[in-house]
């Protein structure tokens, strides 16, 4: 019997009598349940041909007491456009890969305290049964704290609104809000565990906390929090050589982070846990990027020789990252480099990895998939084909919105005598403001010496009637000082050294509903009007035939966030050194795609889009 696609039958159903459309309907259900079913029953015979799941009892990892070696790669699903998943999975398979492993984004689950998501792009669970389908293992890492180079290392940002918040620590007001996501999480990851059928043969317990170590009964408690839970699988940690001395917890498996191979980090692994396999969880296959510096690159020249050895010294890997992908919206973290002033991460994660930020395969896939096939009995698959892209002609902005203009369409100010930071703005559900810009107006009647006295956090823009725009340019993502991440005005600012009062502050987050409202508004003004700054900017890509990916250039324009369709591509920055911005084709649609773009201080009024991406200039890992 053939099945019909649903608007095939609405178009037929103008000459189908109400029985046959019944029957179609009736049909569709019947092979929607068959389809449930089978799934179901694939599993449950899964589960229980299923004696042993991954151990670690002896030098080697056993995998159904039979000698696994672990051949990982990261890929992370909120990096990448839901449309892609099955490519790139696709690909890391072709690479000889046996294990994907991913990290979990607190901050993207739970938005507001009490509020989760897992759709769409957040769909945890298709992740996990698509990697499955595709017959890769899984390592999944659901911290909370996850690093990876974004913002508060993916911890949300209302867990601050709390002045006494003591990060990754068992301080209550912390440990009742992880166990209240884990309560939400795990019901979604243990049904999916290899004891079950699943794909998942490992969990790591938090991350990196070696390197934070603040408090020595939190890892207890974050072992528990999984266990107390369902998760029946190995328990795993993650450390760099130094954070192996106090990032362990008893009953989970210890493996090390690193780029460079010194036999001594080996040796210390091996005395802190003789007679167990030795992981290296996270080889770091590149580099992440910072705003104004140069674009980090990782020779295939330099790795391959590391990954060979580590290979032969009959080690497992994960390569991180396999494909990094990107920091879409205002994800990207930033790093701490001295106080008061961190550097951001740059929006592209293309980490310089195997994979490119596009999906493209690079020398060092290449290179890889040679080695790895060494270590398989049977042939590699195919390599998938490779994705088209396309340079679209530019585009000219025909309407623009001034910064004030768009105040319209954000939530109510709010006035107060103080200052108040982002995170502790009655908006969003009283949770606060997370990403995006904050406006602080005030009056001042007179000239004078402004001080900001370090209470901007991160940059502000200044007019006349004072009005400071304060952008979040990430926080912080690793090392000790997350508690110190909130944003916008945090404490007073001194004119003529006296502490301004009365502020009119204005959240813009620039969420969807935001965007939506701004799209739709009659505000805009033509550009023969001179457009005033900072300002939006909107523009119509219109594509001809089936929408491939490209990559939008704003060489004359200055600091900003692009839109497109309504979706956050991220921000960019004329100080580089990434100059072009990652959009994915699934993102267009055939005839007109929305183009808006804020920017704080300039635009020669055209977008230009390449089929390439550029990074900027290069320099090597060091």
């Amino acid at each position: 019997m053939v099945l019909l696609p649903m608007e095939s039958v609405s178009r037929v159903g103008l000459r189908l009598t109400l029985k046959q459309r019944y029957f179609l309907l009736l049909c569709f259900a019947v092979g929607a349940i068959i389809a449930y079913q089978f799934t179901r029953n694939r599993l449950e015979v899964e589960r229980m041909s299923r004696v042993e799941g991954l151990r670690a009892n002896s030098s080697q990892f056993t995998l159904e007491r039979k000698p696994f070696h672990i051949l990982g790669g990261s890929i992370h699903y909120f990096r990448v456009p839901r449309g892609y998943w099955e490519d790139r999975l696709l690909k890391m398979k072709a690479c000889g890969l046996n294990t994907l492993t991913t990290y979990v984004p607190w901050n993207l689950h739970e938005p507001e305290r009490g509020v989760f998501n897992f759709e769409d792009q957040l769909d945890l669970e298709a992740y996990l049964r698509l990697a499955a389908s595709l017959g890769l293992w899984v390592i999944l890492r659901p911290g909370p704290y996850i690093c990876a180079e974004w913002d508060l290392g993916g911890l949300p940002s209302w867990l601050l609104r709390d002045q006494n918040m003591k990060l990754r620590t068992t301080y209550p007001g912390f440990t009742a809000a992880v166990n209240s996501f884990f309560n939400q999480l795990m019901k979604k990851v243990v049904p999916h565990q290899y004891s079950k059928g699943g794909p998942i043969i490992a969990v790591q317990v938090e991350n990196e906390y070696g390197s934070f170590a603040k408090d020595e009964d939190y890892m207890p408690f974050m072992k528990e929090a999984l266990l107390s839970r369902g998760i029946t699988e190995l328990l795993l940690t993650s450390d760099n050589r130094e954070g192996l001395k106090r990032g362990g917890v008893k009953g989970a498996l210890e493996t090390i982070n690193f780029q460079k191979l010194n036999p001594n980090d080996i040796k210390y692994l091996d005395g802190i846990q003789p007679n167990k396999p030795k992981l290296v969880m996270e080889y770091w296959s590149g580099w992440f990027d910072l705003w104004g510096d140069l674009h980090h690159v990782y020779t295939a020249e330099d790795m391959i020789p590391v990954v060979t050895e580590i290979l032969k010294l009959d080690m497992s890997i994960n390569l991180y990252m396999f494909h990094g992908g990107t920091n879409f919206g205002f994800m990207s973290g930033a790093f701490a480099v001295g106080i008061p002033a961190p550097k951001p991460m740059v929006t592209s994660y293309d980490y310089d990895a195997p994979l490119s930020e596009a999906g493209d395969y690079t020398t060092k896939y290449h290179l890889l998939r040679n080695l790895f096939s060494h270590y398989h009995a049977q042939p590699l698959p195919e390599l998938p084909s490779h994705q088209e892209r396309r340079a679209y002609q530019p585009v000219v902005i025909h309407q623009h919105l001034s910064l004030w203009d768009s105040l319209h369409f954000t939530d109510k100010p709010l006035k107060s005598e103080r200052p108040v930071n982002m995170e502790n703005l009655p908006v969003n559900n009283n949770n606060g403001q997370s990403y995006g810009y904050t406006l602080y107006e005030t009056t001042i009647t007179s000239e004078g010496t402004l001080n900001s006295k370090n209470n901007i956090r991160d940059r502000a823009l200044g007019k006349r009637t004072l009005s400071l725009l304060v952008e979040n340019c990430g926080r912080v993502n690793y090392g000790k000082t997350l508690d110190d991440q909130r944003k916008g005005l945090v404490g007073d600012i001194e004119l003529n050294k006296r502490p301004l009062r009365d502020f009119i502050i204005c959240s813009l987050d620039m969420k969807p509903g935001f965007v939506n409202r701004l799209e739709s508004s009659g505000h805009w003004m033509s550009m023969r009007q001179r457009p005033s700054f900072p300002g939006f900017f909107q523009a119509r890509l219109y594509v001809n035939s089936f929408p491939k990916d490209t990559f939008i250039k704003l060489p004359g324009w200055s600091k900003g966030v692009v839109f497109i369709n309504g979706k956050n591509l991220g921000r960019y920055w004329s100080i580089g050194p990434q100059q072009t911005l990652y959009v994915p084709g699934p993102w267009l649609h055939k005839g007109d795609n929305e183009v808006i773009v804020f920017e704080e201080q300039e635009t020669d009024g055209k977008i230009q889009f390449a089929s390439s991406p550029d990074y900027g200039m290069t320099v090597d890992v060091q």
